[in-house]
């Protein structure tokens, strides 16, 4: 699906940073699937634009809740059951794909029991059954900045495979 900004746009957004500049590309793909990603909207985008969704879904599942929301949110498939990883490691975010590889192993392992209906006092409680999940989220914190960063640069070196830039 072709997604245009306006060059404007996207210069006064570079010129705020990584986090703006990364915004404005996947706010306007977003808006063009009606700002949201399903089943039926998946399908319109392209690799490239869904790979950045999809980070954008991971970073703010895992800074506000951790994996355990990520996944409890019925985010796990989406991210660990497809090639994102091999997607993070080719945008250059090498350390990135490792940590969401060992995160498929625990979502694997655990997915069943982090999907599951639960009250809010369960779904709490899950942080202290499942402690395996603390390193990672730990290691993600870390290095979120980085890894934003590196995804923005791969997405200005390759814009074209994101959005169109209208003049």
């Amino acid at each position: 699906m072709e997604v245009k900004i306006p060059e404007i746009k996207l210069q006064k957004a570079a010129a705020q940073g990584t986090d703006a500049f990364l915004k404005v590309v996947h706010d306007a793909i977003l808006e063009a699937v009606g700002g949201e990603v399903n089943a039926e909207t998946l399908p319109l985008l392209s690799g490239e634009q869904t790979t950045l969704l999809a980070y954008f879904i991971l970073r703010d599942e895992v800074m506000d809740g951790g994996f355990i929301q990520l996944i409890h949110n019925g985010y796990g498939p989406f991210i660990f059951l497809n090639p994102f990883a091999k997607a993070m490691r080719l945008w250059g975010a090498n350390e990135f794909s490792k940590l969401v590889y060992k995160g498929r192993k625990l979502f694997e392992q655990y997915g069943n029991e982090l999907t599951a209906e639960c009250t809010d006092e369960e779904f709490m409680a899950l942080f202290e059954k499942y402690p395996e999940f603390d390193d990672l989220d730990d290691a993600f914190i870390e290095m979120e900045e980085e890894v934003t960063d590196t995804i923005a640069h791969y997405v200005d070196g390759h814009l074209e495979q994101f959005v169109a830039v209208a003049k």
